[in-house]
């Protein structure tokens, strides 16, 4: 068997860029989903009640109008922009974790005062609000960033991903 090209470990710039591009399209095509999916989802269950019910759903509004203004035209304008908003995305689902949270705290002392302890903890994470749901919004967040960061419009195409290998 002959030996491997001495320079065969050394990746294609233009095939590196090549898969690059095909896990940022899918990413953002995976958040496209979410956005929709979710977006969908809160409306139906009549999500907006509220001024804080309602924040999510703005959000999403903005995800989906910056998403695909960056998939129409991505620069760096849109690539910050989506950092921005992905941000957002991320810290309102830490937020509404924690507003879920203590919705049902105070639904299960309304309903049993003397609750305490682990016994609070179980009926709290298990009660009538999804206390982990607004996680997705920080997952789709996370998603967003995923797929901007070291974004080519910012860092220079082929370039960046030279010097993301270590070949500068």
């Amino acid at each position: 068997m002959p030996a491997p090209h001495p320079t065969s470990h050394i990746p294609n710039p233009k095939r590196t860029h090549d898969a690059s591009t095909r896990i940022r399209a899918f990413l953002l095509a995976t958040l496209a989903v979410g956005i929709i999916g979710m977006g969908v989802e809160l409306l139906l269950i009549g999500h907006a009640e509220s001024v804080q019910q309602q924040i999510p759903l703005v959000l999403l509004a903005l995800g989906a109008v910056t998403l695909g203004v960056h998939a129409a035209a991505s620069r760096p304008v849109t690539v910050r922009a989506l950092q921005a908003v992905m941000t957002l995305f991320v810290i309102s689902g830490a937020v509404g974790v924690w507003l879920h949270y203590r919705g049902n705290v105070e639904f299960e002392l309304e309903m049993y005062p003397s609750m305490g302890g682990l016994e609070l903890v179980q009926k709290t994470l298990t009660g009538a609000t999804p206390v982990l749901a607004p996680g997705s919004m920080t997952l789709l967040g996370l998603i967003g960033l995923t797929h901007s960061y070291r974004h080519p419009c910012i860092y220079g195409g082929a370039d960046a991903l030279r010097n993301e290998e270590g070949d500068s």
